[in-house]
């Protein structure tokens, strides 16, 4: 059972965590361990990773993990850390407004992500209609108690429908009805370009970025452009299974060569 009352306390913390001049950078968890080790590292809040938590449990990412597991896997990162853990919680997993917040909230995170694509209708959702959806989110989050750090992601630039001013017009009007409509945070996925970022922060203030190593984006470019959050999505499992299929590829070596 949830601590509301400590949760709420922590939600309130990782809000403010976005209020600037510095800005947030979390690196993305897929498991306890993950997590664990970014704490000790010195993140000030944990962000979960849907790609990374639905692939270290046998599935593809966009929802493609039953909606259970992945609440399972968020709920054993929220107990193996004492920070704030925001959770990617991609389209919703089919879940009505009132039982993502309840979910969210009971496996003891403080914040969500929740995208604008219709994995369904393999399509974006009208922005009007997800703008309600962002506000029913919030206000059933409320009435249980706490307050979750809503992260709205703006999913045109990743779709890439049009040249980037058309994508920028529909980013920019998609971000200003989800803050309107109680969202918090405005996160335009694939975003890397400095004028168009610029274009999105003036739109919504609040603007988080997914960054990698070694891409076209670095922090220092995302903080001049005014950006306050910044996450790595799921390229640092990425990078970690990269790793271990090295490791594991050298290990086979050795074999072969002891035979």
């Amino acid at each position: 059972m949830a601590d509301i009352t400590a949760q709420a306390d922590q939600a309130r913390v990782f809000a403010a965590l976005h209020a600037g001049p510095d800005m947030l950078v979390m690196a993305n968890a897929w498991d306890a361990a993950s997590a664990q080790r970014f704490e000790a590292a010195g993140f000030p809040a944990i962000a979960t990773t849907s790609g990374g938590v639905a692939q270290a449990l046998g599935y593809a990412d966009h929802e493609q993990a039953p909606v259970e597991e992945m609440l399972a896997a968020t709920a054993r990162i929220a107990r193996s850390v004492s920070l704030p853990v925001t959770v990617d919680f991609e389209a919703g997993y089919g879940l009505t407004p009132k039982e993502i917040a309840r979910r969210v909230i009971e496996v003891g995170a403080i914040g969500l992500n929740l995208e604008d694509t219709d994995h369904q209708a393999g399509a974006l959702r009208p922005a009007e209609a997800q703008a309600e959806r962002l506000a029913a989110v919030k206000a059933a989050a409320r009435s249980i108690g706490v307050d979750l750090f809503l992260n709205a992601r703006v999913d045109v630039f990743i779709r890439r429908e049009g040249d980037m001013a058309a994508q920028v017009a529909e980013g920019t009007r998609r971000a200003r009805l989800y803050r309107e409509a109680g969202a918090d945070c405005i996160y335009p996925i694939a975003l890397s370009d400095p004028e168009a970022l610029r274009a999105m922060v003036a739109a919504s203030g609040v603007v988080n970025v997914t960054l990698r190593r070694g891409g076209p984006l670095s922090i220092a470019a995302a903080r001049e452009a005014g950006v306050l959050r910044a996450t790595y999505a799921t390229s640092l499992f990425r990078e970690t299974m990269t790793a271990l299929e090295a490791i594991a590829a050298d290990i086979r070596e050795a074999v072969a060569a002891a035979q």
